[in-house]
């Protein structure tokens, strides 16, 4: 049995730590309500984005005949590119556990089917482990922090617009975690390239008539498509981010949780080898005064 010293020190420990787990839960309540804002704002503006490509795509006959190269789906698809989203830092649960291991399914998937395939890591948890699976990966776009900056979303992008384009990989997907409530995170796999808008028609505006398209539909096209990439990738980073604040909140929820139930057992078993410790002293005592008697 451990001894009294021990036990208390081991409280002083727990306690120590239950403040650390309690301020780093504040803090992520604190950053989940900015990074859940800036996502709720994005989420009108892609959806307008998306109808706009869906009515252009209409009007121009569909995917398969509109004339944009980033919309025609390829018959022999060779290679594969995937964009993975994890977070820089550890201790959120298995946030970042549960999205290695879809991206992981999703790499063997494709190269069993004789395709190959190139990870684009973003967020330092998943450089570290591309580097351990050994993934190819042409291009480490950093910390998912950093790429909420404009800049660097273009930039990934473009990398991605290009590869497509200059045929080094014939689809893009995009696995990130899907930001459902603060309480569930869910991994979402998706394909980015060839644009797929969905065929759902636009909610009904209340404006009657055709819509008028300045200068015309195929300029407008070949604008809005890229920029259409853009807000998807846009997207799931921020809501990568917001998932990682609010998988971290509840995460450090539980170990103070933890830490409480643990105080609380460590105090019990104090108190009974204090208690211990003084009957013993009292036996030794009552013992000593019989012994001269």
């Amino acid at each position: 049995m451990p001894s009294l010293k021990d036990i208390r020190k081991r409280i002083s420990s727990v306690k120590n730590t239950q403040k650390i787990t309690r301020a780093m839960k504040l803090v992520s309540a604190a950053k989940l309500r900015r990074a859940q804002m800036a996502m709720l704002e994005l989420r009108p503006y892609a959806e307008k984005h998306r109808e706009m490509l869906t009515s252009l795509m209409g009007q121009l006959g569909g995917a398969g005949q509109a004339p944009h190269q980033l919309l025609q789906s390829r018959d022999d698809v060779k290679s594969v590119a995937i964009l993975c989203l994890t977070s820089d830092r550890g201790m959120c649960g298995g946030f970042n556990a549960n999205l290695q291991k879809s991206v992981a399914r999703l790499v063997a998937a494709k190269t069993e089917e004789g395709k190959a395939v190139s990870v684009f890591p973003l967020g330092s948890r998943m450089e570290r482990e591309a580097k351990k699976r050994a993934y190819v990966v042409p291009n480490q776009f950093g910390k998912i922090i950093g790429a909420t900056d404009s800049d660097s979303i273009r930039g990934i992008t473009e990398r991605l617009v290009d590869g497509f384009i200059a045929e080094e990989f014939d689809e893009v997907y995009v696995i990130s975690n899907r930001f459902k409530s603060a309480i569930a995170q869910v991994p979402d796999t998706r394909q980015l390239i060839p644009v797929d808008a969905g065929d759902e028609p636009a909610e009904d505006s209340g404006v009657s008539g055709d819509p008028y398209y300045e200068p015309n539909q195929m300029t407008l096209l070949h604008y809005v498509v890229p920029r259409y990439i853009e807000v998807q990738v846009r997207q799931a980073i921020l809501e990568s981010i917001a998932g990682e604040h609010a998988a971290r909140m509840n995460a450090m929820n539980s170990a103070t949780d933890n830490a409480t139930e643990m105080v609380a057992s460590l105090t019990l078993q104090m108190n009974r080898a204090r208690q211990a410790a003084i009957t013993k002293e009292l036996m030794e005592i009552i013992g000593g005064a019989e012994a001269i008697k």
